[in-house]
């Protein structure tokens, strides 16, 4: 189904196989940059990655002003300071919750030491990360990980490249609506979100105009809640479908 087209004021996308493609930064990506930037519409990068990633981003690439990390639990952002970028980091959930997922990871690689974190947990602030490739080729502790995060009451999702583990209301609509509220002061009806991870579901639940890049089909049977527009077709998958679709509306 597809919804008829805005005109954004803002746009959030997922990183991972949205703004990606191939696990590769590509030459689109720069063209979205660009593209968004001549439209004076801002791009919020929202991620399951570490907060050390919105660092990275924020440093290397200038049209970028904020990024949301570890699946909405931090939000990274510049601040001018006499002509220089300074970066702030913002928690959206509590501390206490930090406090507690810190004891988890504790008892956690307690319970099985040869778990495989990802190589950027130690940057990881709100959440942490297991290797999916790990969990893929270890199946029967995969299910007894989720058995423990649930017992725990530990949140998890998985995107497409970890796990993801956090504890507290940590979600990507939620830092959206905290940004909005707090930052922008958009409407969601102002907003196009882009995405093609489980972890994207929070934001297809609730925001009317999101779109999913093609290469969605690949996990699509997987989700309860779809993104209203879907595109179809190898020359839209990932960051391609995300500069077709935003050419389509600025064109």
């Amino acid at each position: 189904m597809e919804l008829s087209v805005i005109t954004p004021k803002l746009v959030f996308s997922d990183f991972d196989g949205t703004l990606t493609l191939d696990d590769e930064l590509r030459p689109e990506f720069f063209d979205v940059l660009s593209l968004l930037k001549n439209h004076d519409v801002p791009l919020v990068i929202c991620t399951g990655r570490s907060k050390s990633w919105a660092h990275f981003l924020l440093t290397h690439f200038p049209q970028l002003d904020y990024v949301i990390t570890e699946g909405g639990g931090v939000l990274t952002c510049v601040e001018e300071k006499e002509g220089r970028r300074l970066l702030k980091d913002i928690l959206l959930v509590d501390e206490s919750e930090v406090i507690r997922l810190e004891k988890a990871v504790i008892e956690l690689k307690e319970k099985f030491p040869n778990i495989e974190l990802s190589v950027d947990s130690f940057g990881r602030q709100t959440d942490r990360a297991i290797e999916l490739s790990f969990l893929e080729d270890h199946p029967e502790l995969d299910k007894e990980i989720r058995s423990f995060f649930k017992e725990k009451k530990i949140n998890f999702s998985t995107s497409n490249v970890h796990m993801n583990f956090w504890c507290g209301d940590i979600s990507k609509i939620n830092s959206i609506r905290t940004f909005l509220k707090d930052y922008k002061r958009s409407s969601e009806e102002e907003i196009i979100f882009f995405g093609d991870s489980l972890n994207d579901e929070s934001v297809f639940k609730e925001l009317r105009h999101c779109v999913g890049v093609s290469n969605i089909e690949k996990v699509k049977d997987r989700f309860q809640y779809l993104p209203q527009t879907i595109l179809e077709g190898k020359h839209n998958e990932g960051v391609l479908g995300v500069l077709n679709y935003l050419k389509s509306i600025f064109s």
